[in-house]
Order: structure tokens, then C-alpha cells, then sequence
């Protein structure tokens, strides 16, 4: 369903947030659901409607959207007289309007295409170029410091061919999903490489084990014919032969055992018996290996060893904790949870009176204020959290932004920060979103704000209302910033604010029920 929905963005030129919508997606405490598609397009500002439309409507209708069909969700392209469908499992195919009628329920999910045309993302476009460019940069050495007969270099493509099938064996072992291989090995109901790959795992060594020794293999034997070309080559020829064994066993238990293929373990063997027989049967066929011959790849061998261990466990751990993150996620992301961390503010009677500096929709239904003071470190990082939620849904959240200074204590020199805010505010509003982010974002030192932003003089107004700010927050025991407030409940220390994100259509629907009910 991921790649599914990934793809869906694609087409519609959304693929610079692929990955954000993969994490959003994958954390949301309603996954796989429907709503947790729509939820996560919300948090990435993507424009979407998920609604149930007459089956009479199937012309009008954008020319792709995701659709139920047959219960399952899938990508649905429009074609000249018919439709296109993507599914998880069968992949794509043509469908006429007639047979897409008869098996859709009438439900589809569309989205805005992204009329900003942004740059690939190249790190995502060509990740694999930073692994394989190396690669061929050695590849491009050994061929001129060496020489390559027909022979070598047949051995050379044949294991960086075992080398590319291995990674994506570990890769299924690890889980790493990867839709080129999926396809591969979900060609027939016989087939699937996880259960063969998996097989026997409570046997299998914290270091080393079965799906390894592929990759260990091709590795040694590309570094080996690098080094020394036909020697290596013939060397590496007598241990494809001297693998055959594994090759049958590995056949007999996918067969007879599992009773399941795995087709990149079957390309493995392949490639392994191409290289025996091709050792077996040219004239270079020998049995007497001298130091010299066997020296490169029993070398390269032992070295990778090591490295393979080492750097397999790092993997492995990083891959547990982006799952224990993932699980992290969804834990958190549940409102109930939210709901229960989060305090009543304890004198609310005064609270709608203070004037702060606002932002956002006055009528939306998240009302967030934050408390701040000048000088406290922390409040940098909560009124940018703060401010970034205000400009990525400004009609979701209504920001109050207040100050805990005392008015009397003229030794503080941040007071005068105050003052000029909120003086600025209410003198000229079009430049408190300037000022205060060269304060709070830009962080300007003291001097340089002050020259920047001078005011002629500070109105009993305004220091009443740092008293009234100051008096509110003593009265609930605010000795202390930030404070962050959301619909005159504090937000829980246990999240951070900019998570706050993932609950704004909760707090929609919760003041929609209020509103009801009252």
C-alpha cells in the first residue's frame, strides 16, 4: 500500500515528500488505514478529498486517484476508453470502464497536483550511484593496470552480477522493502523469497549466517579478480565448483522442504553453476593452485569477514531503531495518550483578556498561546516551532504569543524587548512578524535589535498589560518559560511542539462535538 500511495504522489509530481509521507504514514496510529492516508496528505499541506462518488461520474473524475476495488486499495490511471490500475499484489493492468464499474465501490481519494515543480530529490534519485561509483572507478584501475581476456572479465560481470543479488537477499532478510525485488518474488503463489530466505533463522549465527555467504563470496571474488585477473578468475572458478553441493541442497530444501522458490536464491545458483562449468570446461580447468594464485581471494576473504560482522550489526541496530522510532511514533501519536498528559490550566479567568502577539486564524479551532521571556534559551526553539505550525496551517491554528516578565524589575534589560513588541504591535502590526522573529529566529544580539527597532516611547497601556500578563502567570504559577497552552490546556513536556501537527484534526473534531453538545 506504501508504494502504492508513494507512486500516486509521484504522478502527481509530489516526489520530493515521498519520504515524509512514508514516515507520517508508517507512524500513524490508524495504519494502513484509509484515514491515515488522508491525515498524513493534511500534514504535508497536500490538498486531498476522500470522498464516495456516483460510478456514473467515472469521465469526470481527475485523471488518476486511488480507488477500492474488489476491497482493496488501488492506484487508478485514466486511458482512452478504459483505466489503468496499479494493486500491491497483481501489479498494473488495462481494465475496460465497464469491468472497473462493476468491482469499485464508488470511493476514491484525489489530490491537487503539485503545480511547483520542485527539484528531484538527487540524494533519494541516485543513492545507489555513491555505492557503485566507487566500484567502477576500481573496476576502471584493474582494467588498465591489468589485462582482461574473455575469460576474467566473463567472471568479473558474472560475480558483480551475485553481488547486486546478494545485497537484495540481505536486503529481504533485513526487511528493507524494495519494489523491483517484491515484484521478482511474488511472481506465482509458489514463489516467495522472505519464507527460503528466513528459513532456519534460529540456527543462523549473530555474525554470519546463510543469506551472508553470498554476498561474502561475490565480494571476495570481484576483489580478488581486481587484483590478480585470469588467476583469481580460475581460483574463483574451482570454489563455484566446489559449491555445487550447497546449490543442490539449497535447491532440494526449496523444493521438497518449504516448498517454496526464492528467485534471486535461484539466480545465485545460477549464476555459481555458470561459473563452474564454465572453470570445468575451458582449458584453463586445473587442480593445482600455487600461494600466489589463491593468495587474493583468501586475502580479500578474511578481510571482509570482519567488516561484513561489524558493519552487519550496525545495520541491524540502525534498522531495530527506526522500528522501535516507528513504534515510538504511533504510541505517541495517539490523542487518547495526549488527552491524558495534558493538565487543565487552573485559573483560566482572565486568560481571553491578555494581548499578546497573534498569528493564524482567529476562528480556528486550535488555540495555541505560548508564554516566552526574552531571555530564556528555550523559547528560541518553542516560538519557531510555534511560528512554522502558524505558517504551514494557517487555518488550523490560531497562535497567542504572551510574555512572564515583571514590569517592575528595571534591572532586567530584556523588559525593554517586551515593551517595544507589543508596542510595535499595536503601533504598526504589519512589522511584529519581523521584529520578533529577529528576536526569536534570526536571534539578534541585544544591541543590534534595539537600534534596529527603536519606538518613541512605551504607552501606560502596554505596561499594564506586561503587568496583567505577569499577575495571570504568577496566579497559576507559571515561575518559569515557556509555557505552551493548546485550547487552555497545557501542552504535556513529553512532546515536543511541533508534534502538535499530528493532533490538529483531533482537536477539530473534538471542538466540533463541543460545539454540538453545548
Amino acid at each position: 500500500m506504501l508504494k502504492l500511495v508513494q507512486k500516486f504522489l509521484q504522478i502527481n509530481k509530489y516526489s520530493d515528500i515521498k519520504n515524509e509521507f512514508k514516515d507520517l504514514f508508517l507512524s500513524h496510529p490508524n495504519y494502513p488505514s484509509l484515514f491515515a492516508i488522508t491525515d498524513s496528505f493534511d500534514l504535508l499541506s497536500v490538498e486531498n478529498a476522500a470522498v464516495r462518488v456516483s460510478k456514473e461520474q467515472i469521465v469526470d473524475l481527475p485523471s488518476n486517484f486511488l480507488a477500492y476495488f474488489k476491497d482493496e486499495l488501488i492506484l487508478v490511471e485514466k486511458i482512452k476508453n478504459g483505466v489503468r490500475i496499479t494493486t500491491t499484489k497483481k501489479g498494473s493492468q488495462k481494465l475496460s470502464y465497464d469491468k472497473f464499474l462493476l468491482d469499485w465501490n464508488g470511493v476514491i481519494v484525489a489530490i491537487e497536483p503539485n503545480n511547483v515543480v520542485a527539484r528531484e530529490n538527487l540524494k533519494v534519485e541516485y543513492n545507489w550511484l555513491k555505492y557503485f561509483l566507487p566500484l567502477v572507478l576500481l573496476i576502471g584501475l584493474s582494467f588498465f593496470y591489468n589485462s582482461f581476456d574473455l575469460f576474467s572479465s566473463s567472471f568479473l560481470a558474472t560475480s558483480i552480477i551475485g553481488l547486486v543479488v546478494s545485497i537484495f537477499i540481505v536486503q529481504q532478510k533485513w526487511g528493507v522493502k524494495n519494489t523491483v525485488i517484491s515484484k521478482f518474488c511474488n511472481l506465482s503463489s509458489n514463489s516467495s523469497c522472505h519464507s527460503v530466505i528466513s528459513f532456519n533463522d534460529d540456527i543462523a549465527n549473530k555474525w554470519l549466517s546463510f543469506s551472508d555467504l553470498p554476498l561474502l563470496f561475490f565480494s571476495a571474488s570481484i576483489i580478488a579478480i581486481l587484483i590478480q585477473p585470469l588467476n583469481s578468475a580460475i581460483f574463483v572458478g574451482f570454489l563455484s565448483l566446489l559449491a555445487i553441493p550447497l546449490v543442490v541442497c539449497s535447491i532440494w530444501i526449496q523444493k521438497f522442504e518449504i516448498q517454496k522458490w526464492c528467485v534471486m536464491c535461484l539466480a545465485v545458483s545460477f549464476l555459481i553453476v555458470v561459473q563452474s562449468v564454465a572453470w570445468f570446461s575451458s582449458d584453463l580447468f586445473t587442480l593445482s593452485f600455487s600461494l600466489n594464485t589463491i593468495f587474493p581471494y583468501v586475502f580479500s576473504l578474511l578481510l571482509l569477514i570482519p567488516i561484513w560482522a561489524a558493519v552487519k550489526v550496525m545495520i541491524k541496530n540502525m534498522l531495530d531503531n527506526e522500528n522501535s522510532l516507528k513504534e515510538l511514533k504511533k504510541f505517541k501519536r495517539n490523542y487518547s495518550l495526549l488527552n491524558f498528559l495534558s493538565k487543565k490550566v487552573k485559573y483560566t479567568k482572565g486568560f481571553e483578556e491578555l494581548r499578546g502577539l497573534n498569528f493564524g486564524n482567529k476562528n480556528a479551532a486550535v488555540r495555541l498561546s505560548i508564554i516566552i521571556s526574552p531571555s530564556c534559551g528555550h523559547c528560541y526553539k518553542t516560538f519557531q516551532e510555534a511560528f512554522d505550525l502558524v505558517l504551514k496551517f494557517p487555518d488550523k491554528i490560531y497562535l497567542n504569543v504572551l510574555f512572564n516578565i515583571n514590569p517592575e524589575n528595571n534591572d532586567n534589560p530584556y523588559k525593554t524587548v517586551v515593551e517595544r513588541l507589543l508596542t510595535i504591535n499595536r503601533v504598526t502590526p504589519g512589522k511584529t512578524v519581523e521584529a520578533i522573529s529577529d528576536w526569536y529566529i534570526k536571534r539578534m544580539v541585544h544591541k543590534k535589535w534595539l537600534k534596529k527597532w527603536p519606538v518613541d516611547s512605551v504607552s501606560m497601556m502596554i505596561s499594564q498589560e506586561i503587568q496583567k500578563q505577569y499577575d495571570w502567570c504568577s496566579m497559576n504559577n507559571f515561575n518559569y518559560t515557556p509555557v505552551k497552552i493548546v485550547n487552555e490546556r497545557l501542552f504535556p513536556n513529553e512532546y515536543e511542539l511541533n508534534e502538535l501537527k499530528y493532533f490538529l484534526n483531533d482537536f477539530v473534531d473534538e471542538v466540533q462535538v463541543l460545539e454540538k453538545t453545548a
